[in-house]
């Protein structure tokens, strides 16, 4: 069922006791998105807490630094930037079927919550900054910085195309509001770990190009984790560098998880990357979108770029 904004405020102000779910492999929109609502839910009285399957990057410290939750069983449970339920990763077998409502922008939603506020805008950040005035919470400077976190991560430091003029206006208001955007535009986009940088160069000395060479790969493994002493969480970064490479229309970063699964982002111009992952059960926006593969990531590489060649045609 899905609900507006209004209709969503009027529901969440009757409600206590609300856990709030953000995306595996978690990134500035869904964290940003997460704790800029559970800080409104808190100044308007409510008990409020984020969770997430993987360990949060050290960068996004300064969402929740000083956030403190209060102990409690939750009674109401939202979703914010999740499109699909298996995005949740492990907190999927706890919670299927049980978020009341997801707070999402990805078209691709598969409507698994019970009610589902879904706006086609650059970012969930934007839904949630509209939520928060409807729901009469006060905005201050550490829920600006959490908003404006997810509108300028989700939209490149609003380099990419789906950046629109109202992304712009709510920066400008969330600057104004106090948000700190020359510190977080340097975390996000200016800052690298020496761990991070040594794992990019593995991960570009082996790229591959397919399609004549308008398909670019990049694949992460356990074992440049190991010799880098990176993580999956510091790989955010690398999915944008496949789109870089002049004549290259897809360009995929595949990571290779413990189980020896994987999961793929895709950035695309023109083909659209949503279709793409839908494909294999992913989903996401027109140039930016993702899935997860039960393989090893050779064979993950395989299916992927056999279907890129039918997409391409």
């Amino acid at each position: 069922m899905n609900i507006n904004i209004k209709e969503c405020a009027q529901i969440l102000k009757k409600k206590n006791n609300i856990l709030i779910l953000t995306h595996a492999h978690p990134d500035g929109d869904t964290l940003g998105s997460g704790f800029a609502l559970c800080r409104a839910l808190m100044k308007l009285g409510k008990k409020a807490r984020v969770i997430n399957d993987d360990e949060i990057p050290k960068k996004y410290n300064y969402l929740y630094d000083d956030l403190k939750f209060k102990d409690f069983k939750e009674e109401f449970v939202i979703a914010v930037d999740v499109a699909t339920e298996n995005l949740l990763g492990a907190l999927q077998d706890e919670y299927r079927g049980k978020t009341d409502i997801c707070i999402d922008h990805h078209l691709t939603n598969t409507d698994y919550a019970a009610k589902t506020l879904l706006c086609d805008v650059p970012a969930t950040c934007e839904i949630i900054y509209k939520l928060i005035l409807e729901l009469g919470a006060e905005i201050d400077k550490k829920t600006a910085d959490c908003l404006y976190t997810g509108l300028s991560t989700d939209t490149g430091c609003f380099r990419y195309a789906s950046t629109t003029s109202q992304s712009y206006r709510i920066a400008a208001d969330l600057i104004d509001l106090g948000a700190d955007n020359g510190f977080i535009n340097r975390a996000m986009f200016e800052t690298k770990t020496k761990s991070y940088v040594m794992l990019e160069r593995l991960a570009l000395n082996g790229l591959k190009l397919y399609c004549g060479d308008k398909v670019a790969v990049i694949k992460v493994t356990q074992d440049m984790y190991r010799k880098t002493g990176s993580n999956e969480q510091e790989t955010e970064a690398l999915a944008p560098l496949t789109r870089q490479i002049e004549g290259v229309q897809i360009g995929i970063t595949m990571r290779e998880k413990k189980d020896k699964t994987c999961k793929a982002s895709i950035r695309t111009f023109e083909v659209n990357a949503a279709q793409l992952a839908k494909c294999f059960g992913g989903g996401g926006h027109s140039q930016a979108a993702a899935c997860r593969f039960d393989c090893t990531i050779n064979e993950a590489e395989k299916l992927i770029v056999e279907k890129c060649g039918e997409f391409l045609l």
